[in-house]
């Protein structure tokens, strides 16, 4: 039950991550606060955040037990999943249209 938890978690966590550049003007939450970032620095974020998750995950598979082989399938999933995570983050950004 406890492994129940603990990737719930990390898909928590993993939607939080995903949509972490698109909220805040600081470079991966801990840098300067900037103006405004680019595109290609959000995503830039994006790919790192997406690492920092998967090794957490690694390290939770780890203190499970053995880690199991992955292929460039699983790689490829995970990527698009963590990038439909982002959607929300992505839209509240660039497409939704505010009133000045």
């Amino acid at each position: 039950m406890a492994s129940n938890w603990q990737i719930l978690a990390l898909v928590v966590l993993a939607l939080c991550a995903a949509n972490l550049p698109f909220v805040n003007q600081r470079i991966l939450v801990l840098g300067p606060q900037r103006i405004t970032k680019s595109l290609a620095v959000r995503l830039v974020e994006l790919m790192v955040l997406y690492f920092v998750i998967g090794a957490l995950g690694l390290a939770l598979e780890k203190h499970g037990g053995q880690i199991a082989p992955q292929g460039w399938e699983f790689y490829a999933i995970t990527a698009t999943m963590f990038v439909t995570f982002a959607f929300p983050g992505f839209v509240f950004r660039y497409l939704m249209h505010r009133t000045h």
